[in-house]
């Protein structure tokens, strides 16, 4: 038998119809906040990658997915969405249709890492961009947005962490400083620590590894070298984050693994997950497209998986709001099931998920398959109820049974008084 790739998994039902929930609920409350939708190839010319992630991160030297095709161009499935994206800005121009850009993207990625709970080597994001302006307000308004969302579909338990990084003016000095303290405690680092202490030394402050951590805890705090400039826009930052009530914690460490960040950097967190809390992380990366050919352009952007969110909400009690009432229908006969066919037909046109089963089952077997299914509700449909006009409707939860007209079935599906008789 052939299975799914290592990594990888296939996302079934029920759990694919929660995948559209949250899905649906981020591209609402993007299209609130001004976004569009981009969508981007799966895979790029590797260069995009290299230059715009960065050589020495764990992403482009570990985990991605190289390859050379006939014409022996080097092309990678793309591990990340915000260098893809600024590629696109910059290749169609669309700094010329307005001066700020406002992008978002939903779609698999792929990272060769050793899968493990909520991580898989194909796994998918949602992200979004806001190419054109260095405004602080906007960085603001973007977590004021990811608040939204995550309370929108249930996930209360979350925390911001926010740092700022500096800027291309005053972070050498910082980094000099931070390559002698690191030379000083190498041998109490990891491996792959002491090849970054040397090669690219703030990617240190983002180590995972136990045993570093206090190593890390002792190494200086880029705060004390912040610029003026770099300060101010801080301080407007964690201003604007008060005065729109959310919470935050500034933590000096925080890095994120991406070369392309400059000054703001964030992470939104959950207890739910254990060690591996991370949902969401961004930032702002003000020389990305220059990087990459393109003009100078600010940029402040963030990712999220989906796979976590979703960890997080099979977890919880609250889940993102249901669909619409699901009813089976449950014919006893073929004049019924005739009948049947065209009531689905019918319902589904105005919006109420039907389901109807094909086969041909005493009453007391349709209830144990409605029961298997789901469903919410169940409409008998018998040779009395095709004479009088009137079905009768059974809600699953309490047993509780109505006896409707076909034009009442939608109220009474959306909580509308009708008679009501038990049984």
């Amino acid at each position: 038998m052939i299975k799914a790739i290592k990594g990888t998994r296939d996302i079934l039902p029920p759990e694919s119809a929660l995948w559209s929930r949250v899905e649906n609920t981020a591209r609402e409350i993007l299209a609130l906040y001004g976004f569009a939708e981009i969508r981007t190839p799966v895979f790029e010319s590797t260069e995009l990658f290299a230059r715009g992630v960065g050589e020495d991160t764990d992403i482009v030297s570990k985990e991605m997915y190289t390859f050379e095709d006939r014409d022996e161009q080097s092309l990678t499935l793309r591990p990340e969405g915000t260098a893809p994206a600024v590629r696109a800005y910059i290749e169609h121009q669309l700094q010329q249709e307005s001066s700020i850009a406002k992008l978002y993207y939903l779609g698999p990625m792929f990272r060769r890492e050793r899968p493990q709970k909520g991580r898989y080597r194909q796994f998918h994001q949602i992200g979004a961009e806001v190419l054109g302006s260095d405004n602080p307000a906007i960085e603001a308004e973007v977590l004021e947005m990811l608040q939204f969302f995550l309370k929108q579909i249930g996930i209360e338990d979350q925390t911001l962490l926010v740092n700022s990084i500096g800027c291309p003016v005053c972070r050498p000095r910082f980094l000099e400083e931070l390559k002698r303290a690191l030379a000083e405690k190498k041998v109490q680092l990891c491996l792959d620590c002491q090849r970054r202490s040397e090669t690219n030394p703030l990617r240190v402050l983002d180590c995972k590894v136990e045993s570093c951590q206090p190593v890390i805890d002792s190494l200086p705090k880029i705060s004390e070298f912040l610029d003026e400039a770099c300060r101010a826009h801080f301080d407007k930052f964690l201003g604007y984050l008060t005065s729109r009530q959310i919470p935050f914690t500034v933590v000096p460490r925080l890095v994120r693994g991406l070369d392309y960040y400059t000054r703001t950097t964030f992470e939104i967190t959950s207890g739910v997950l254990g060690a591996q809390n991370t949902l969401i992380g961004g930032g702002r990366y003000d020389g990305l497209a220059e990087a990459l050919g393109g003009p100078p352009t600010k940029g402040f952007g963030f990712a999220l998986g989906l796979e976590r969110i979703l960890l997080v909400l099979q977890q919880s009690e609250k889940q993102v709001a249901a669909g619409p009432a699901q009813l089976f229908l449950a014919p006893l006969g073929e004049a019924a099931f005739e009948k049947a066919t065209l009531l689905a037909r019918d319902l589904r046109q105005q919006g109420i998920r039907c389901l109807l089963d094909f086969e041909a089952r005493s009453l007391k077997s349709a209830m144990r398959l409605a029961n298997k299914l789901q469903a919410q509700y169940v409409l008998i449909l018998g040779e009395t109820e095709l004479q009088t006009g009137r079905y009768l409707l059974k809600r699953m939860t309490d047993g509780t049974q109505r006896e409707v007209r076909e034009v009442e079935i939608p109220a009474a599906l959306r909580g509308v008084a009708v008679p009501v008789s038990q049984g």
